[in-house]
């Protein structure tokens, strides 16, 4: 099932943004031989002033099941523990993962790796062009574009014809608006400070974050002797996102929360923007599909923007090759409505809870703040329970009502006779893991390993670490239902 362009050339499926979630997207598709066109707005170039910053443990255990993740960790400061205002604490280092830890590294890090990887699988990259146009009918989706504002005078509008498109393109995202998706919210926080400076006094950790009466701040080290801040003062959340940001204005906001601006020598960038919380109804709308910042959008509490756009696109890209190249049920596409939705909303929530318990006015609440920072900090249940579900490491999938209890969970890196799990998975490979010997029947396709204990349960895990089938009897009639439904019918 294939679609053309003007040209002749054959495109599975056209990506709109090329974001993390997109050059994540688009290089599972081309790897697992997928024609994949990405179409950007910006010219080429990855820019050094991007917001994430933060990379979570689930985020890193995708990554490594395409033998990304050990180089990101390397450029990257790993961090064991989080300081979340002075009372607060959140360990991460108790966590059942290969990574234990927070790892900041700048996005461009991360999408340097990406895109990299993407160009090397074959992706066609289609820069300084706009998305205008989005129709589609029961055969593929056609996409119109015109160039973007930084095109030359010679670029033209142009139109591809795709078997699906995946708008990856942010919060503005043309895609969206093209389909006349809703993307209902509000406002959480108005003039939110972002700047990347040069200190004089090195802070005495990596990552602290704290909250006064008029407002908060992060301050991040990012690596070359650079620092990110992001902050909010009460006192100047009238001021519109294109008010100038001076440097007087950044140094307060360091100083009413730290008690000193650390001297700051030298400022590269900084600007100001309004932190909204907007969630689409709907991923998807017949053959065109949402993921990242244009599904949802919330505060950067936590840092869990950039590693759920990632995990929307691990979600959906095996999900779009079992369709066109392994002849699977296209229903399978609605699961990632089901499951992925039901995330972004949970991610909204504690985003938006963090910054609500971050800007507390009133001395009683501020006071409650102090006390639920003592239980996340000392009750070990909760505090692994916060560090697991903002990590993404606790985030499960609903199941099918009479599933073994270990469907839709994350499968954790296990070491198997064949090898670890999450390098068995590379390639995009669904593995089965049984006590003995595979049952006869199973697809080359799908790997398969044993355990090295004497553990008796069959295990299908999907190619994005999560539990697809389960059972602790032989049962090769469910084995062969669950691989028809998830991974198409071919043997």
């Amino acid at each position: 099932m294939t679609a053309m362009t003007g040209n002749g050339a054959r495109i599975d499926v056209l990506v709109v943004g090329a974001g993390p979630t997109g050059l994540l997207l688009a290089g599972d598709l081309a790897a697992a031989g997928l024609a994949v066109t990405l179409v950007e707005r910006r010219p080429h170039g990855i820019s050094n002033l991007s917001r994430a910053l933060v990379t979570h443990a689930r985020t890193l255990e995708q990554l490594d099941a395409r033998g990304l993740a050990d180089e990101i960790v390397k450029g990257g400061h790993p961090i064991a523990a989080l300081q979340l205002f002075r009372s607060v604490r959140l360990d991460p280092s108790r966590l059942p993962t290969r990574f234990p830890y927070v790892l900041f590294t700048p996005q461009y890090e991360v999408e340097r790796v990406l895109e990299r990887r993407a160009l090397d699988a074959g992706v066609t990259f289609v820069h300084d062009a706009e998305v205008v146009g989005v129709e589609q009918d029961g055969t593929g989706v056609t996409v119109r574009t015109v160039p973007g504002e930084h095109a030359g005078p010679d670029a033209r509008a142009a139109e591809y014809r795709a078997s699906y498109a995946v708008g990856a393109d942010g919060v503005h995202s043309g895609v969206r608006q093209a389909l006349g998706l809703p993307f209902p919210g509000k406002t959480l926080l108005s003039s939110v400070i972002l700047a990347d400076v040069r200190l004089a006094r090195k802070p005495d950790q990596a990552f602290t974050v704290n909250a006064v009466e008029d407002g908060f701040c992060l301050l991040t080290e990012m690596g070359d002797g650079w620092y990110r801040i992001t902050g909010w003062n009460r006192r100047n959340q009238a001021l519109r996102d294109n008010e100038p940001l001076e440097l007087d204005e950044v140094e307060e906001l360091l100083r009413i929360n730290f008690g000193t601006d650390f001297g700051i020598t030298e400022c590269r960038w900084k600007s100001r923007f309004h932190s909204d919380e907007r969630q689409s109804p709907s991923y998807h709308e017949g053959r065109v599909f949402l993921a990242g910042d244009a599904a949802h959008v919330h505060s950067p509490a936590g840092g869990m923007g950039m590693n759920t756009g990632l995990q929307d696109a691990a979600n959906l890209s095996w999900k779009l090759v079992a369709i066109l190249r392994d002849g699977a049920d296209p229903r399978l596409l609605d699961t990632y409505q089901a499951e992925r939705h039901a995330v972004g909303r949970i991610v909204l929530r504690m985003s938006g809870t963090l910054v609500r318990v971050g800007i507390l006015h009133s001395g009683p609440a501020r006071l409650a703040r102090t006390a639920l920072g003592a239980l996340l900090t000392r009750v070990r249940p909760v505090s692994d329970r916060a560090a697991g579900m903002i990590t993404g490491i606790g985030i499960r999938y609903r199941a099918d009502r009479g599933s073994h209890r270990l469907t839709g969970r994350r499968a954790p890196d296990t070491e198997l006779r064949e090898g670890r799990l999450y390098e068995l998975l590379r390639g995009g490979r669904f593995v089965l893991v049984t006590a003995g010997e595979p049952p006869a029947g199973v697809p080359d396709r799908i790997a398969t390993a044993r355990w090295t204990s004497d553990r008796r349960t069959t295990v299908l895990v999907r190619p994005d670490g999560y539990v697809a089938w389960a059972s602790d009897e032989p049962d090769p009639a469910g084995l062969r239902a669950a691989l028809a439904r998830w991974a198409g019918p071919h043997t």
